[in-house]
């Protein structure tokens, strides 16, 4: 509501210094005696002396002034911090005070703009009573339609303000509707001292063009691409919406300003070629921009969810791979050892299984999570090659940095490689792995040994399978924030990976 009470003071301030620079703007492009033949007539016609300042420049500014302190004051002041919260005595005790204050302010500004009428009554009393009479009737109106406002106001902010946090299309409807009536509010006050023709061009144009835009832009044309496909339909609709549109305007127009029935019969033809020389193209063009972008969208989630499925997949093809793997070592252990390796080896794999079951479905984990998996992991594998003297497994992991989050299962499937193409229980073996971080990045190296393989091993040529769907994950999870180093000879294998966490 905060925020709201910020966009309504702006819309009133805005409104306000565009109603003082439409009143102001003449004095600067016209020379006083113009202003006086332009806005003087009514006073030479009762044989009164005009002056453009006293009798129209400052009556003019001090009305708009008074309108808008008064509209702050019982807005943001009495409102909100009397009536809305029950203290109903002080309230009134600030608004009838406000209220005298607008009625005599504003009897004083029009007894000096309508100074001409001290030519028309007989007797200065006379004229006195009709700028009273005429300052009351606006005071009571002014709070007639203040309250309206308020209410008006707080009705739509309850129905509306919930749809549009909720509902992107409405969303998109309703700023749609702010700036098309921003447009015509600016131009009406800016006309607002000028020509009175020009005004009421503007209030007839205005609404009437407005309608026509959103009536086609979200009902005739989605209409017609999305349903009937009928043009014969289409063109009915289009002439109904625009005939109808700038009729019914010029109707409101004829009841609410007395002028001859050509002069706005004129003017409804006029909003007819406008409607359709402007703003039936211009609709069209915009809602075929917006349905491009629409299936653009549509494409990209489609992709996105392909992607997911993909991630799922490769997530479930790295488990029982290395599930597999886990199997077979203990299965050996158990032939070589007694029962206290083995239970040993049982206890880190059912550490391993927990982590699968109850965080490698997650989308991020912390990263000493997936740092125990992998010692867990490490720690199997040293079981089954500690009777090989030839084989050096040494690991360096500094997590002083690592308070991390990234994606499960991304570390395991290059150490998974490194052990399954590094160790040989025939020839000298190596692997080097190492981690460490920075409060951005994360560093991981793994280094093997590497041995010539069986001519009927289906793997001989490949990385194996695990190595390859980290790669894909990687291309999915971490687009452009990561950097995978992959170098290989006839006799060793090396990965540095650098994932940017922070990013």
């Amino acid at each position: 509501m905060n925020q709201f009470k910020k966009i309504e003071f702006g819309i009133v301030t805005a409104i306000f210094v565009l109603l003082m620079f439409s009143i102001l703007y003449p004095s600067i492009i016209y020379n006083v005696f113009e202003l006086q033949r332009i806005y003087g007539d009514k006073f030479a016609r009762y044989h009164q002396v005009f002056d453009y300042y006293i009798h129209f420049l400052l009556p003019s500014m001090g009305r708009v002034m008074l309108v808008y302190v008064t509209f702050l004051l019982v807005n943001f002041v009495i409102v909100p911090e009397f009536l809305e919260k029950g203290k109903w005595v002080g309230g009134v005790l600030l608004l009838l005070p406000a209220g005298l204050f607008y009625f005599a302010m504003m009897m004083v500004a029009n007894s000096w703009y309508n100074g001409y009428l001290f030519g028309v009554y007989d007797t200065i009393r006379g004229a006195h009573m009709y700028f009273a009479k005429t300052a009351f009737i606006t005071t009571v109106f002014s709070g007639v339609l203040y309250v309206a406002y308020y209410y008006i106001r707080k009705t739509l902010v309850n129905i509306l303000y919930p749809r549009i946090a909720a509902d992107a299309v409405f969303r998109q409807i309703f700023t749609e509707i702010c700036w098309a009536a921003g447009v015509f509010v600016v131009l009406f006050c800016l006309s607002f001292s000028d020509s009175r023709d020009m005004a009421l061009m503007i209030f007839f144009f205005g609404p009437s063009q407005i309608a026509v835009f959103f009536i086609l832009r979200y009902r005739v044309f989605p209409a017609f691409e999305d349903g009937h496909k009928n043009r014969g339909l289409l063109i009915r609709d289009l002439i109904f919406t625009i005939v109808a549109s700038n009729v019914l305007m010029g109707l409101i127009c004829r009841a609410l300003v007395h002028r001859n029935g050509g002069w706005f019969a004129a003017l409804t033809f006029v909003g007819m070629g406008v409607s359709i020389g402007i703003v039936l193209p211009v609709c069209w063009l915009l809602f075929k921009s917006r349905q491009k972008q629409v299936n653009t969208v549509v494409t990209l989630k489609k992709a996105l969810g392909h992607s997911a499925a993909n991630l799922d997949f490769l997530r479930s093809q790295i488990n029982p791979h290395f599930l597999f793997n886990a199997l077979n070592t203990l299965y050996g252990t158990a032939l070589q050892e007694e029962a206290a390796r083995t239970s040993e080896g049982i206890q880190k794999l059912g550490d391993m299984m927990r982590f699968m079951l109850h965080d490698n479905h997650l989308e991020k984990i912390p990263l000493d999570k997936e740092v125990a998996y992998l010692q867990n992991y490490i720690a199997l594998q040293r079981l089954r090659v500690l009777s090989s003297p030839d084989i050096l497994i040494e690991v360096n992991i500094d997590e002083s940095q690592c308070q991390h989050e990234i994606a499960p299962m991304l570390l395991i499937p290059f150490v998974e490689n490194a052990f399954k193409h590094g160790i040989s229980l025939r020839h000298r073996s190596r692997i080097v792995i190492s981690l460490s971080c920075t409060p951005e990045q994360v560093f991981f190296d793994v280094y093997n040994s590497v041995h010539p393989r069986p001519e009927n091993d289906p793997e001989r040529e490949g990385m194996g399978i695990g190595l390859n769907n980290v790669k894909e994950r990687l291309n999915l999870l971490y687009p452009h924030r990561h950097e995978l180093s992959i170098r290989q000879t006839a006799t060793e294998f090396f990965i540095h990976l650098t994932i940017d966490v922070n990013k």
